[in-house]
């Protein structure tokens, strides 16, 4: 590991919290420079925790978390989410709120930035999407009400789908842990298995080509994946729908908006592999999934 015993090396984990749709997964994204969490416009697109690492050469490790977006769930799914979000913050050296720069603190921002105080231990705020915001002067307020009123130690400007403002982001959170050994090997990115990646890069070309029609009512679980002799990657994938209806949704026109589903998503898969990818997908409904919990196992959002 290298750096990872060098007097000023300082690592550490830091959670990435905030109600759903302020743009979590594009930062995490953007912090470790590789494409890990599914992102989409459609809320409560993240339902797992998943783990980037963002190696800063000489200086230190950070072990980033995305979470699943707080919000108000309807579903036992949605409860489990919420619940991971909330273990989230548990235990960690650094929790991230971040917030919709676009749209300005609100009342589930609040919400978030009271579970990171009930949480105790250090705690900054991210105003994130600033590229959205014409007047860069309405940012200062802002942030002074999650300074000064929400209680956050800092609040930090960015734009995760830009960059800008994500190398102060960095060198602030380095800031805040504390000095010791890297807590990975140099070439790890991710705890994330490449089954549930590949996965989640499946449902997030869904949620991106058919969001008004089935925002939330769709799951996928790979069935079976295997490695040929000469190197091809062979997966097989479950795409799972609540209601009859909506297979015809996702099949699209003479199987056309499945098959477009499947080339975008099998581009990310070879890209994360390095190898050629077959893609087969099947799309099946299973009414009330999001309640069943032999499916939730199914799917890992126990």
């Amino acid at each position: 590991m290298s750096g990872g015993g060098a007097p000023g090396y300082r690592s550490g984990t830091v959670t990435l919290a905030g109600w759903t749709n302020v743009g979590k997964s594009t930062l995490l994204n953007r912090l470790v420079g590789e494409k890990l969490a599914a992102v989409s416009p459609v809320s409560q697109t993240t339902r797992h925790r998943i783990v980037g690492v963002l190696h800063v050469e000489g200086r230190g490790q950070i072990v980033f978390a995305d979470t699943p977006g707080l919000h108000e769930p309807r579903h036992k799914m949605n409860r489990n989410m919420v619940a991971i979000a909330r273990q989230s913050v548990e235990d960690v050296d650094l929790m991230v709120l971040v917030v919709d720069a676009s749209i300005g603190p609100g009342r589930g921002d609040e919400q978030a930035a009271r579970l990171l105080r009930q949480a105790g231990g250090a705690r900054i705020a991210v105003l994130n999407k600033i590229d959205l915001v014409p007047r860069k002067e309405d940012l200062l307020p802002m942030m002074l009400t999650l300074v000064d009123d929400w209680g956050l130690e800092e609040a930090i400007p960015v734009s995760a789908l830009t960059g800008e403002g994500c190398d102060l982001l960095v060198e602030r959170v380095l800031s805040h842990l504390p000095e010791g050994a890297a807590l990975y090997p140099d070439d790890m990115l991710t705890d994330q298995p490449e089954r549930r990646l590949a996965a989640e890069w499946i449902r997030e070309k869904i949620l991106l080509r058919t969001r008004q029609e089935i925002p939330h009512a769709t799951a996928v679980v790979v069935e079976s994946w295997k490695t040929r002799a000469d190197g091809l990657v062979e997966i097989e994938a479950t795409i799972l729908v609540e209601r009859e209806s909506q297979k015809g949704i996702v099949i699209g026109k003479g199987g056309a908006l499945l098959k477009a589903i499947g080339t975008e998503a099998r581009a990310d898969i070879e890209r994360l592999l390095g190898a050629k990818v077959y893609l087969g997908l099947h799309v099946r409904a299973r009414p009330d999934w999001r309640d069943d919990e032999r499916a939730l196992h199914e799917l890992d959002l126990e």
